[in-house]
């Protein structure tokens, strides 16, 4: 379906939605999304700066779009048909209670890494204060989660990327009115930007994709996601290893360690605390579709 180059008459906000998920609805199966109408709304929500369920009363009394929102609107739809991933497209992402900025310098932050906010805080639910870190920041968006909910007295977040950095510091700028704690941001490879201090929690989301997996991946991912943020070396194990071989100079005694895993490496992950001293509680758990997505570990100090 081919989409307009411009954008003059008044159209409703309703008629624009329709419209964006008959254009939806026509892609590719692999570009398609679940539930057109609804993706449709989401788009115009986050163009808008708001939530969707703020827009349903004006889709429903048949409010005007702006132009300027239409013709917005119709760009996302034109860059999507092309294959750029949704959330670029529109500029923004949602993680947890923030609203995140990306484009192809970060990860687009994903549902299932909200489960691994969920785990670190519950590893630490037993009391607040101390430093969490998150190494391979990207966007921020781990980074951002905890610091938003309070339970720490400051974040630091770390990525081998300038760019991403650059990303997230924006990040945290449009979200700083919900942060409650400051959130700091250092340059450098896994827990090297951390020498010489003691940190209660490290979160990691790593590379973690094998580079002879790179054929299968998607091609959304694949041909627009940054590639130091997807591939690891070691059959996807490197970062992972680099990390739990490092996290005992860095975390206090009673620390934790908590990783985003592919579901195939979940088992692996958790067999290096298992090889490694000074570690207990190491667990694995799913996310909401059964898929084992989380490894955790304490570090005793020993």
């Amino acid at each position: 379906m081919a989409v307009e180059s411009s954008v003059t008459e008044p159209v409703t906000l309703r008629a624009l939605q329709q419209t964006m998920a008959a254009q939806f609805e026509a892609l590719p199966h692999a570009q398609r999304p679940d539930d057109p109408m609804l993706e449709a709304g989401q788009v115009l929500a986050g163009l808008l700066g708001t939530s969707l369920a703020a827009l349903r009363a004006p889709l429903r009394e048949g409010a005007l779009a702006p132009v300027s929102l239409a013709a917005r609107a119709h760009s996302v739809v034109a860059d999507v048909q092309r294959g750029v991933p949704m959330a670029y497209a529109v500029g923004v992402a949602p993680f947890r209670h923030l609203e995140l900025q990306v484009d192809a310098r970060v990860l687009i932050p994903r549902p299932e890494t909200e489960i691994v906010v969920e785990h670190a805080l519950r590893v630490c639910a037993d009391r607040t204060g101390g430093v969490a870190v998150d190494v391979g920041t990207g966007s921020g968006a781990i980074a951002l989660a905890l610091a938003q909910e309070g339970r720490f007295e400051a974040v630091i977040a770390t990525d081998i990327s300038a760019d991403a950095l650059t990303v997230a510091r924006a990040n945290a700028a449009r979200c700083a009115e919900l942060l409650r704690c400051p959130v700091t941001f250092r340059l450098g490879a896994d827990l090297a930007p951390l020498a010489g201090e003691r940190v209660r929690l490290i979160v990691s989301n790593p590379p973690y994709i094998a580079h002879a997996e790179a054929a299968a991946l998607p091609t959304a991912v694949r041909d627009w996601e940054p590639v130091t943020a997807l591939f690891a070396a070691n059959d996807g194990m490197a970062r992972y290893e680099a990390i739990v071989a490092a996290a005992p100079a860095v975390l206090e005694e009673g620390g934790w360690l908590v990783f985003e895993c592919d579901a195939r490496r979940a088992h692996a992950v958790a067999a290096l605390f298992d090889a490694a001293l000074g570690w207990r509680d190491v667990a694995v758990f799913p996310d909401l579709t059964g898929r084992d997505r989380v490894c955790v570990g304490q570090y005793t100090g020993e």
